[in-house]
């Protein structure tokens, strides 16, 4: 397997308890399997079930015990048979054992990629947790876990596991639940895993991401605080922003019979003399030119790289500064985060006992970054302590770019006390529009946090049923929790369903895109 490609197991739980979330879970593993087959297309998927009446695995009959799990398809390159097996996904009729589930997803793993550890190997386990697990044969369940999460780690596989529960669990399963969400909780602890917990088909939308990327340092080198003083850093980014798929161009212009056609575009340039409009110009006797006024000022190469202003790598503390001088609205593009190099223990502390005085004295520092070497802009930015309270997550640091003095504009508007009284607001209106602005809080303070980035797909970026299954399932939840206003204010802004005008693989007809969100009016008497 390619270092850039990806394998992925889905361990799905359709026991009884699951039932009713399964036509979501279809849904999103099949929009998992059609995003691989637009943009990674050689990527591998390997479905394995548990909770159901059936066995059917190799471990079973290897050494036995594994019951109740199948593997509906082993690993292969995704086609559109899965997309289609994936959207009727066969209902169990007993209680499924996750982490027999995952011990099998692993073992497919490991027998497909064991002589190469190229590649991604990810597990995703779907289940509402709400059903016993076995005790193990030997030793406790918490041994089990570190001996699978062992496994895990030596092969270089990773985990994500996304419990889905919609409403509050009563009962005897409030005991069940509490057991498995502890064991669940134990493999973050021990290998290279993570657990969500969702309340929502939307959310569970969101939690299953279809693209992971590896993290890449844009820096290794020295923080230097003084010339005397360097402490060793890595620098990632902390958050990126999505790009849109790239889509190439498309030629119809070959026979539909001919299965060979790449329909591929080929664009080429040629440049043309001004004298003569027949004679091509080669790139070797191409300069670059620059506008000054009327004119073109020609500029080679030799003299644009004798004047290239060319800065050395370096990361260098400009001074430190209270954190209530630096505003969030100042704070631009992706974010950065520093941790000491993991290789040096010292690093490591140094690091740390920065950030911890530097939280308690509220003070950030003010950098000057170069990344990488002839880099032709500097950045200056803050960083801010980020002071873990997990023991097995080092401190680290948050970097900002800040804007130049040039680069800020501030505007005054008038002040409304200005305005003659006629145009003023009375009481009541200014009630109204603060509970405006109250009900477009997604934060508010008695309930949890509404569409979590973490959990929220990005709909531009759907296709367009899934984005219209989206938007009828963000519109329902708004209706269910109150927030009507949240509608109204995607109603102003123009966003609605893809009709079939837009979209020729959209099922909606152009008048139900045009009155979706749309407050119908009661009829007269």
């Amino acid at each position: 397997m390619a270092r850039n490609k990806e394998a992925l197991v889905l361990l799905l739980d359709v026991g009884p308890s699951m039932h009713h979330l399964l036509p979501e879970v279809e849904k999103i593993c099949s929009m998992i399997v059609q995003k691989k087959l637009v943009y990674s297309k050689y990527d591998e998927v390997g479905v394995v079930l548990f909770g159901t009446e059936e066995t059917e695995n190799e471990l079973t009959m290897e050494v036995g015990g594994y019951e109740h799990v199948v593997v509906l398809q082993n690993i292969k390159v995704v086609d559109g048979d899965l997309v289609e097996t994936l959207k009727q996904i066969p209902r169990g009729t007993v209680p499924g054992d996750f982490l027999d589930a995952i011990v099998v997803g692993m073992d497919m793993l490991i027998k497909k990629y064991s002589s190469t550890n190229k590649g991604k190997k990810r597990l995703c386990l779907m289940t509402n947790g709400l059903s016993p697990i076995k005790d193990p044969y030997e030793g406790s369940k918490e041994d089990q876990v570190n001996a699978i999460a062992e496994q895990m780690t030596s092969h270089g596989m990773k985990l994500e596991c996304v419990v889905v529960r919609e409403s509050v669990v009563r009962g005897e399963n409030v005991s069940v639940m509490e057991e498995n969400d502890r064991i669940l909780n134990l493999f973050p602890q021990k290998s290279c895993a993570k657990t969500i917990f969702v309340e929502s088909s939307t959310s569970l939308l969101g939690a299953l991401k279809t693209r992971n990327i590896s993290p890449v340092t844009i820096f290794r080198g020295d923080l230097e605080i003084s010339p005397k003083l360097k402490i060793k850093v890595w620098v990632y980014k902390k958050t990126s922003e999505e790009k849109f798929p790239t889509l190439k161009k498309y030629s119809d212009k070959a026979p539909s019979t001919d299965k060979f056609a790449s329909h591929e575009v080929k664009v080429d340039y040629e440049y043309k003399s001004v004298e003569d409009a027949n004679k091509v110009v080669p790139p070797e006797q191409r300069i670059k030119g620059y506008r000054y006024g009327p004119q073109v000022v020609p500029i080679s190469a030799d003299e644009w790289d004798a004047v290239k202003f060319k800065p050395e790598k370096s990361v260098k503390l400009l001074g430190f500064t209270d954190s209530s001088n630096i505003m969030r609205h100042h704070y631009m593009k992706d974010v950065n985060i520093f941790i000491a190099d993991p290789g040096d223990q010292n690093a490591i502390v140094a690091v740390s006992a920065l950030a911890r005085a530097m939280k308690e004295m509220h003070k950030v520092a003010i950098l000057r970054c170069v990344w990488r070497q002839g880099q032709g802009n500097v950045v200056v930015g803050v960083l801010t302590p980020n002071v873990s309270d997990n023991d097995h997550v080092p401190d680290s640091f948050y970097f900002n770019i800040l804007p130049f003095a040039e680069d800020v504009r501030e505007f005054q508007f008038p002040s409304f006390s200005n305005l003659p009284a006629s145009l003023l607001p009375d009481e009541e209106q200014q009630e109204a529009a603060d509970n405006f602005v109250k009900m477009l809080d997604l934060t508010p303070s008695d309930r949890k946090e509404m569409l979590q980035p973490d959990f929220t797909p990005n709909p531009v970026l759907e296709e367009p049923k899934q984005f219209n299954d989206f938007l009828h399932q963000l519109c329902k939840f708004c209706l269910q929790n109150d927030l009507r206003s949240f509608c109204n204010f995607l109603a102003t802004k123009g966003i609605t369903l893809i009709s079939k005008t837009e979209a020729a693989d959209s099922d909606v007809t152009e008048e139900e895109a045009r009155s979706f969100l749309v407050k119908s009016e009661p009829k007269p008497e």
